[in-house]
């Protein structure tokens, strides 16, 4: 079996390198599976191996791909014998994944066209107003500076008063430094990040980060190659309100989310509503016949 799917794989892998100069697909294209009847042609396998690999991954992703296509026929075709002729019918489940699919197609272009995606500011202040409640912080979150230096030429002192400096004179000087100098660096002085994300650039980990964060302005921490450095500009601790900045992302998307279902609530009645003024449609009343 496995000199078959070779002899196959060098095949298709021939006819990659064909159809890469010439797509026209050749008159005698050649069988290279079989399973029950139903052939595989290289040219199938072709179409789906790209131009640009180098030939051993072709002929391995050839060999591949015919591997799980008679796998998938073999199966198939015991499925075929095996069930009966009414769990064989798919034709119900088709045609309603077909209209599903049509449908939200059809949506999801109305939404590109005419929905309007811009959320103000304003917006998400008031949504934020709205539901404080459930803007609570899960981890703490810091405003900081990290750094990652060699420690050869370190200087703990200077880079604690560097890092100490964020107006943005003091920022561009910080990183100007770091892009010099540093083996790795993050500036969130004008940003929220999680606590736990600025620390997993160090070798040490935070047990007890309310505590932590109450005696910590500067975190430190030297090996035999490097000196780190986090430098704590501001704060907040598990369960305190979010800041809306931190979360304005998350409410835009709530958001939209929320104007996404009042726009499509609008389009389907719109659309029933079209379709009882034209007399496009009919309910019957099963114990009358008479429409409704």
């Amino acid at each position: 079996m496995f000199k078959s799917f070779f002899k196959y794989s060098i095949l298709i892998l021939a006819a990659t390198l064909i159809f890469g100069c010439n797509p026209n697909m050749p008159a005698n294209d050649k069988v290279v599976a079989e399973v029950g009847g139903k052939r595989l042609l290289f040219s199938e396998v072709a179409s789906v191996i790209p131009n640009n690999l180098e030939p051993e991954d072709s002929a391995a992703m050839a060999e591949d791909y015919i591997r799980k296509w008679v796998r998938q026929e073999l199966i198939l075709q015991k499925a075929e014998e095996n069930l009966s002729t009414e769990l064989k019918n798919v034709t119900r489940e088709l045609e309603e994944y077909r209209k599903s699919l049509i449908i939200f197609r059809y949506k999801n272009e109305l939404m590109a066209q005419r929905m309007d995606t811009v959320v103000s500011d304003s917006e998400i202040q008031n949504y934020y107003t709205e539901n404080a409640q459930n803007f609570k912080l899960t981890k703490a979150i810091v405003k900081a500076v990290f750094m990652k230096v060699p420690a050869d030429f370190a200087n703990p002192s200077m880079l604690k008063e560097l890092t100490s400096d964020t107006s943005a004179p003091g920022i561009n000087e910080i990183r100007d430094y770091c892009i010099q100098y540093a083996k790795s660096f993050g500036i969130y002085t004008d940003q929220w990040v999680e606590l736990d994300a600025v620390m997993q650039n160090l070798p040490i980990s935070v047990d007890n980060p309310e505590q932590f964060l109450s005696r910590n302005q500067f975190v430190e921490h030297t090996d035999s190659s490097y000196y780190y450095l986090v430098a704590i500009q501001d704060y907040m601790l598990r369960n305190e309100q979010a800041p809306v900045e931190y979360v304005a992302d998350n409410i835009k998307s709530l958001i939209l989310n929320r104007r996404k279902i009042s726009f499509l609530k609008k389009v389907e009645d719109n659309i029933f509503q079209e379709g009882r003024n034209k007399n496009s449609f009919k309910i019957y009343n099963s114990e009358t016949d008479e429409t409704e």
